[in-house]
């Protein structure tokens, strides 16, 4: 699956390699220096994300899930759509890593016969020999959704102590309280023409019926509404492999 998404936004496959004497099974990726979004968003040590750069950072997502979902046939849903799975490059365009395919892959090809059969006991059938949780575009959306939220709002997707960020920022999204108590308070400016739609996009993307969501084709339409970042704009402005092309580059002038 790796191999099919090829996009700017998305933490893409360059080589695998694959022996069994000794057992060896690695993938290269691009790389993205400064870590997950999660780190961002929740380590108090990790660079500040102002508003503009997460603002850039939603929109590189929606594009990349746009790419999967519409432009590769078939379709391509991600596994899991969360902070952990976001990267960040060095001017903090969002990677979007697809994680599990390789812990999937790797458990698969390694696994005994006795943990094959093990697995085939459990009744959990979304982990059918190592592969990671089937998923499905409706289920990216509503992700999607939840991730806007937590982007917003710097408040983890759940907590033993407030629960369900979706839950609380409930009474903010249906207009009963206001929506500027949902923003980050580390955030010192903000957009409000762009956390109005934003906030109209997440009610969309997580409504309860599936077939009620929007395509993620339309979620980057409405997004575009109001936030004038391209795609151009919001893919990262030095390529992943700089330090390989530079190399290449030197070697060929010598």
């Amino acid at each position: 699956m790796l191999s099919r998404v090829n996009h700017k936004n998305f933490v893409n496959l360059i080589g695998y390699c694959e022996e069994d004497e000794p057992f060896t099974r690695m993938m290269v990726f691009e790389y993205a220096p400064n870590g997950t979004l999660f780190e961002h968003l929740h380590i108090k040590e990790a660079e500040h994300l102002d508003w503009n750069a997460r603002v850039r950072i939603i929109m590189g997502i929606a594009y990349c899930l746009q790419y999967m979902h519409h432009e590769i046939n078939p379709p391509v849903a991600h596994s899991s759509i969360n902070s952990t799975a976001i990267f960040l490059t060095d001017d903090y365009a969002a990677k979007v890593a697809e994680v599990n395919i390789w812990s999937g892959a790797s458990s698969k090809s390694h696994g005994s016969e006795d943990d094959k059969s093990d697995k085939s006991d459990k009744s959990d059938k979304s982990d059918k020999g190592g592969l990671p949780p089937v998923t499905d575009p409706e289920t990216n959306v509503y992700d999607f959704g939840v991730l806007l939220l937590e982007i917003i709002s710097g408040k983890l997707p759940y907590s033993e102590e407030q629960g369900a960020l979706v839950d609380l920022a409930a009474e903010h999204l249906n207009g009963k309280r206001s929506l500027t108590y949902l923003i980050d308070p580390s955030l010192k400016s903000f957009k409000n023409n762009e956390l109005d739609l934003i906030c109209e996009v997440i009610q969309d993307c997580i409504k309860p019926e599936p077939r009620h969501r929007p395509t993620m084709k339309e979620v980057t339409s409405k997004l575009r509404e109001v936030i004038a970042i391209s795609p151009d704009q919001a893919t990262p402005r030095l390529s992943p492999l700089w330090w390989a092309e530079l190399e290449i580059l030197s070697v060929e002038a010598t």
